[in-house]
């Protein structure tokens, strides 16, 4: 089964990317997935309209790269920004919500793209980035044998819509994928490339193996359990923005009342005066 349904601590993986995004404030969400995963996507989240979102799903025949996501989701971005994430990346950490509002208003008003840093300790297992006092990209390598920087290039990108044409003049790698990096270069190149440092106070995880998947969940149990509040929790989220009622959120919690999730989204809703069902 696909990797992004498989669960982190109390909820499925994809959950953690979702919620990012509507975080960011951004309701139009395209799920790209394989042929045969494609329909597992759409039993768990259907249309979105539950969470007062709008759910489309496409199919990626084969993996030919993350850059490819903006071939197959050009009618998808129209003429709009975009924002894309990875289905194995975790992000948290305090007002991520305000500091991804002001990113995503950077690209609207300014151009260009924003790609997010971490500092890492082992910077050649990933892509890096360097870049100046004003956050202004520098350089970018993929998987560098001496790292310019400590600064991960995290799974998490908002683009201008240039991003579409520039999608549309790569070539597949060495490794027979459209690569990412080879879009972050070409706004690099252009000079209008930002990175922008999560730093301390935030967590990134790439649930990409194993060992870091069950330190993603427990991860997320210490932090729920010492804390009392759930993170990623999309009903909580939908609600917080008012794209869903305190009833919805009440009815979609009682859906799922045999979990501690569940349980959770129903105290949610109640405190944000969603009425008990008449005895």
């Amino acid at each position: 089964m696909s990797k992004q349904l498989l669960p982190v601590y109390d909820k499925p993986m994809i959950y953690y990317p979702i919620s990012v995004l509507m975080l960011a404030g951004i309701r139009d969400i395209l799920i790209i997935s394989t042929p045969v995963d494609l329909p597992a996507f759409r039993r768990l989240f259907g249309d979105g309209s539950e969470l007062g979102l709008r759910f489309s799903y496409a199919e990626q025949e084969a993996p030919n790269g993350l850059a490819e996501a903006f071939l197959i989701g050009a009618d998808h971005v129209g003429d709009d920004t975009a924002a894309l994430v990875l289905g194995d990346n975790i992000f948290h950490g305090q007002h991520f919500s305000a500091l991804l509002a002001e990113q995503r208003a950077v690209v609207e008003a300014d151009k260009g793209c924003v790609l997010f840093g971490y500092p890492v300790r082992d910077p050649g297992r990933y892509g890096v980035g360097e870049a100046d006092a004003t956050g202004r990209l520098l350089s970018i390598e993929e998987k560098p044998a001496n790292p310019r920087s400590n600064r991960a290039i995290t799974g998490l990108y908002f683009y201008d819509n240039d991003v579409l044409d520039i999608a549309r003049t790569l070539t597949p790698s060495a490794r027979g994928e459209l690569e990412i990096t080879d879009v972050n270069r070409a706004y690099l190149e252009r000079g209008d490339a930002r990175l922008f440092d999560l730093g301390r106070g935030f967590a990134w995880l790439d649930t990409g193996t194993h060992e870091s998947l069950i330190e993603a969940s427990q991860y997320v149990q210490v932090l729920e359990h010492r804390q009392g509040v759930r993170f990623a929790c999309l009903e909580e989220i939908a609600l917080a923005k008012r794209w869903i009622t305190p009833e919805q959120a009440l009815a979609l919690g009682e859906r799922q009342a045999s979990s501690g999730y569940g349980d959770y989204v129903v105290d949610v809703a109640r405190r944000a005066g969603a009425a008990p069902p008449p005895s």
